[in-house]
């Protein structure tokens, strides 16, 4: 079953066209890697598909679960089950980490038609899905991301991604930053949530993440076109060969 079917999907921000006719199908189950030099659109994809303003779609479709994406509003395609890990998740000073995600998680409940978790039930929820990710208690009362490292940071978007338990996760380079140590529990974090009824996107410059999240299928973006798709030894192939062939290198 497709959970995420992009077809034909063109978007530019200003006058500069980036997605050019992009196509691509994750079905329930699977993990998609998408590779690709610097410039290819890879980080446009991921904010398309989550509904950032001043990116304009100007042909294609994109469904979710058969629903269209690009007729939601960004809270609506969070409630219909998108998820968006970014690669450098921003600092919310004045908001404690714990009052975010109970807003989250109530809010997508509400949108759905399910009850609002008590405040028991959220915090012994949070607390053991936090204790698997080296999550402190300290850590869930600053602000969100205020004062976090680049894994902490991480491991909180693994949290949140945890908590929601989207139908498709869309991770942007989600092992910039990490040290080895940082990149081995945010990849246990997302194995975790690996599932026969969710699709997972995971864009990437480079194969050692693929090491620790094993893809079903990696795709090569370029010019704003998946060029060229295969199996988890692709990854390996672009590792030794690098971009070179597909116009630029990755720097």
């Amino acid at each position: 079953m497709a959970l995420l079917e992009i077809k034909n999907l063109h978007a530019r921000i200003d006058d500069n066209e980036i997605l050019k006719g992009l196509n691509l199908t994750v079905n329930a189950g699977e993990v998609h890697a998408i590779m690709g030099p610097n410039g290819s659109g890879k980080s446009t994809l991921s904010y398309v598909l989550a509904g950032k303003p001043d990116y304009e779609v100007t042909a294609g479709e994109a469904l979710l679960d058969g629903l269209d994406l690009l007729d939601m509003a960004p809270e609506e395609r969070a409630s219909a089950g998108l998820f968006l890990a970014f690669q450098y998740p921003i600092e919310i000073p004045g908001v404690a980490t714990m009052t975010f995600l109970r807003t989250a998680l109530n809010a997508q409940r509400k949108a759905r038609g399910e009850e609002e978790l008590s405040t028991p039930e959220f915090l012994r929820l949070v607390k053991e899905k936090a204790g698997h990710l080296g999550i402190s208690q300290e850590m869930l009362r600053r602000g969100v991301n205020v004062g976090f490292s680049g894994g902490e940071k991480k491991r909180n978007e693994i949290l949140q991604m945890t908590l929601l338990q989207p139908k498709v996760c869309i991770l942007d380079e989600t092992d910039s930053g990490l040290d080895i140590d940082a990149l081995k529990v945010v990849s246990e974090g997302v194995n975790a949530l690996r599932s026969p009824e969710r699709g997972m996107v995971v864009i990437t410059h480079y194969q050692r993440l693929l090491d620790h999240i094993v893809p079903d299928v990696v795709h090569v973006m370029h010019k704003g076109r998946i060029v060229r798709t295969g199996g988890k030894e692709l990854a390996h192939e672009l590792e030794a060969s690098g971009y070179a062939g597909y116009g630029q290198d990755a720097a």
